[in-house]
């Protein structure tokens, strides 16, 4: 059953990955690992020029904003925080820019708050907006609008979250989160030896919830295991697959669609019932 699950990713239409951080910083200096982005840019490329939809949701606007302004670490200030990402941004999207046109792709720029979502009108535009650029042929980047959003009902408040809110909303089959580690394990594998890998999961039981953790263990990112596993709910409820990987290696990306062993694999289970706006309010 497994290798079934694994082989129809290859059919997948409409994907959507999702960087985190730590896996776009050298974690020594808090500067941009550029040949790890010049990978990113290929493969997505050329997963566009196999018909797929795709669309990129990338975290690093504030650590890249703190280097540039010479900080040390994300800063704990909000209004430091905003500022650092209003410059980080604006750096992110020009380098995004720059390495896909080398493979003679356009992309474009989405900032999102939870209120994107959570009220009708925006939602719908957010939605219209995502379908004409990839009617287009365009790949979106999205990040959460961190220079505005500050109160709570404002804010996603990680990428892993944002990422499955954007799969449900554009219909994708398939988010993939690019994670510091391989997939899902019994226990904290950094802290526990004896943890072991969860290859696939196809219920999104109370069990598999209790094994979300709150904590990270990268220094540049903010989101956790538990917040996977609410990506996973969202997801998988709104009917697409979803694997988490190691984002070390992006040539991870080609694996899983190519329906390699890669990762860990929560399978789609559509509800019927599924209304994005109360897993929002529900969840976040």
């Amino acid at each position: 059953m497994n290798a079934n699950y694994r082989e129809r990713l290859k059919d997948k239409k409409r994907i959507v990955i999702k960087i985190g951080s730590s896996s776009l910083i050298h974690s020594e200096t808090g500067r941009l690992d550029f040949r790890k982005l010049e990978i990113l840019a290929r493969e997505l490329s050329d997963l566009h020029n196999q018909g797929k939809d795709v669309v990129l949701v990338s975290s690093g606007a504030i650590a890249v904003g703190a280097a540039a302004l010479g900080m040390k670490g994300k800063p704990a200030e909000l209004e430091k925080k905003q500022a650092c990402a209003a410059v980080g941004q604006a750096r992110l999207m020009t380098i995004y820019q720059k390495l896909f046109g080398e493979y003679n792709q356009m992309v474009a720029q989405i900032l999102m708050t939870k209120n994107t979502m959570v009220n009708n009108t925006n939602r719908r535009n957010a939605q219209n907006t995502f379908n004409q650029l990839l009617a287009e042929g365009v790949i979106p980047i999205v990040n959460e609008n961190d220079s505005v959003s500050s109160y709570e009902f404002q804010k996603f408040g990680d990428n892993d979250t944002l990422s499955s809110v954007v799969a449900a909303l554009i219909g994708a089959d398939l988010l993939i989160l690019m994670s510091d580690i391989d997939g899902l394990f019994t226990d904290d594998p950094n802290s526990n030896p004896d943890a072991r890998f969860i290859d696939i999961v196809e219920n999104m039981d109370d069990n598999m919830r209790k094994l979300g953790k709150s904590s990270t263990g990268s220094n540049v990112g903010t989101g956790g295991m538990a917040t996977k596993l609410t990506a996973a709910i969202i997801a998988t409820a709104a009917g697409a697959d979803m694997v988490i990987a190691n984002g070390n290696d992006f040539h991870n990306i080609h694996r899983i669609v190519e329906g390699k062993n890669c990762g860990t694999l929560f399978v789609g289970n559509k509800k019927e019932e599924f209304f994005l706006i109360d897993y929002i309010e529900k969840l976040l």
